[in-house]
């Protein structure tokens, strides 16, 4: 298995995935148009085990405590697959698709495999990613953090959405506990939205981009210039301590993201 770039195409659209960088979706283009802010560290990464940020670095499974590193002192934050070599376990064409894989190792306290399978259409991209076991159950989550370019030469990004609830931010920027009403950005905030995931990107008079999926969790962030974020995922953060979710051997942790656009 290769960790070669791997690139789809279908019509006029175009991802490059990077298996050697963490996964992460390197490039998205839509009529030769880049979406997504460039370089090592940005396109679009995968969260595994964790989305956001564990308080300390430290989260209880049953009777344990585990302490992961501080890559964001003092909090640990989006899991550590983005800083992982994955392996190209498939690739194909019509349809454009590739399969990718890694393993969950130390500093992660329980063996498990993760997948992404990556699909292009000309209309849509629709990502998926796996978390499996064949020994303990533990608490897991994952989703993606896509940094989009705010501005891609029409004006700056629109983003619209209508969560549930806002969670309210502490001093840590960690969830108090508290859900409250959405308040006017600039944000670096999860929200609420129990129907599903659907938030709409618009540059004017160029492009509009709908990010769906079924998972009720999201996270804004719009506080930089260059770019915003619309972050998907199972949980909010630090979520393995208060919204755990288990993956067991019978039972995996499956999330979806579609993302479909059409242009203006």
């Amino acid at each position: 298995m290769s960790t070669d770039d791997i690139t789809l195409t279908a019509g006029d659209a175009e991802v490059t995935v990077r298996p050697g960088n963490g996964c992460r979706i390197g490039s998205l283009r839509i009529g030769g148009t880049e979406l997504l802010r460039q370089g090592d560290r940005y396109g679009c990464f995968p969260m595994v085990p964790w989305c956001g940020r564990i308080r300390d670095g430290r989260f209880r499974d049953g009777a344990e405590v585990y302490q992961m590193p501080l890559n964001a002192p003092p909090h640990a934050i989006h899991g550590f697959v983005r800083d992982t070599e994955w392996r190209t376990a498939r690739h194909s064409t019509a349809p454009d698709r590739a399969v990718f894989t890694c393993e969950l190792t130390d500093p992660w306290p329980y063996p498990a495999t993760v997948t992404q399978i990556v699909e292009l259409a000309d209309d849509r991209l629709t990502l998926t990613l796996g978390v499996e076991t064949y020994d303990s159950s533990f608490p897991a989550q994952a989703g993606w953090h896509p940094w989009f370019h705010r501005n891609i030469g029409s004006g700056d990004v629109r983003i619209d959405f209508s969560p549930a609830w806002q969670e309210e931010r502490g001093p840590d920027h960690l969830p108090t506990g508290r859900r409250v009403e959405r308040k006017p950005g600039p944000w670096d905030d999860c929200f609420g939205m129990p129907d599903g995931v659907d938030v709409k990107l618009t540059w004017p008079e160029r492009l509009e981009l709908t990010i769906a999926s079924r998972e009720p969790w999201v996270v804004v962030y719009d506080e930089q210039d260059a770019a915003v974020c619309v972050e998907p995922q199972s949980g909010p953060p630090d979520g393995l301590n208060t919204t755990p979710r288990l993956v067991t051997p019978i039972q995996p942790l499956e999330v979806t993201t579609v993302w479909s656009w059409r242009t203006l």
